[in-house]
């Protein structure tokens, strides 16, 4: 049992002095380094950014222009998390930004937070109804739901209220609950 922890301890070690040496690569601007950054990550923010976007032409756009903010900016990522957490606040940005989704959201008087347990689902029926939702709700749910933003945070990077947040939220649960009721 002792080996085992050793053992991965070392492999966590291995793989931080690896991204570190990576980081260090591209910011003297080797671009081997920087190709090898942008595949290590670049298909789970094509992701993220198509779950905000909806459209693939846009998800890439955003992620192109993610990851030139990526390393324009390398040198001010202080490595207090992750380069991955950095690099999807990065795309998140730049997802919203591109669909210019402010002018789609509503406001709702109604504060009844729906529950909805997605585990009774299949995952293709899901994935399928929340790429329908509108742009707002499924921004807002994609950030809360699946990447596990806090309300604050979400008005934050989308410059809306909190209420505003939490309204979409219950909009998108609303609808997929509608939506999927039959799909058991």
């Amino acid at each position: 049992m002792m080996a085992n922890t050793v053992t991965a301890s070392m492999s966590v070690s291995r793989e931080d002095a690896t991204e570190k040496t990576l980081l260090q690569r591209c910011l003297e601007g080797e671009r081997l380094a920087q190709k090898q950054l942008y595949q290590n990550y670049s298909q789970a923010m094509y992701t993220l950014a198509y779950r905000i976007t909806n459209d693939a032409d846009l998800a890439h756009d955003a992620l192109q222009e993610a990851f030139i903010d990526v390393f324009q900016s390398l040198k001010s990522f202080k490595g207090s998390g992750t380069i991955g957490s950095w690099i999807k606040t990065i795309v998140i940005r730049k997802a919203t930004k591109t669909v210019k989704f402010e002018k789609r959201f509503e406001t709702l008087s109604d504060k009844h937070e729906l529950s909805v347990d997605y585990q009774k689902f299949t995952s293709t029926a899901l994935e399928r109804e929340i790429f329908a939702l509108p742009e707002g709700y499924r921004t807002v749910f994609t950030l809360c739901e699946i990447e596990g933003y806090k309300h604050t945070e979400i008005a934050k990077m989308l410059n809306i209220s909190e209420s505003t947040s939490r309204t979409q939220l219950h909009h998108a649960k609303k609808r997929l609950k509608t939506k999927l009721k039959n799909e058991r």
